[in-house]
């Protein structure tokens, strides 16, 4: 039991991390959404939030520089569940907000959100050893 305890504790707090930082980015790009009238590039948009995510991971190791994770096989299992489930949660308040009638933004949507919440996740795994 302690032991089941102790991997929702290190997988939530690293779970809850990508997403802070993901609510962060999502509630700032809807503050600036009427500047983004023009569509992009999708590619173009894909790596800039791939460069975010990388900006989002380095500011997340300021601060939490240690993962709460210290087993390297659970770091690998979280690298591949974490953003997906942070790009799932941004999925859901997309839907949310396209049912209300919201203007969306590119994170919105679970492709661009993983991208985000994968390379946070590859830099938190690289240096928050």
């Amino acid at each position: 039991m302690e032991f089941l305890f102790e991997v929702l504790i290190q997988y939530g707090g690293e779970l809850l991390l990508q997403l802070l930082f993901e609510t962060a980015a999502e509630a700032g790009l809807h503050s600036m959404a009427e500047t983004f009238q023009r569509p992009k590039n999708p590619l173009i948009a894909t790596i800039g939030f791939a460069f975010w995510g990388l900006v989002a991971g380095g500011i997340s190791l300021l601060l939490l520089p240690h993962s709460p994770i210290a087993d390297p096989q659970w770091r690998r299992i979280n690298l591949i569940v974490t953003p997906i489930v942070a790009a799932g949660a941004m999925a859901v308040i997309g839907y949310v907000r396209r049912r209300k009638g919201s203007r969306l933004v590119r994170l919105d949507r679970f492709g661009y959100a993983y991208v985000f919440a994968l390379v946070m996740a590859l830099v938190r795994y690289r240096w928050a050893g």
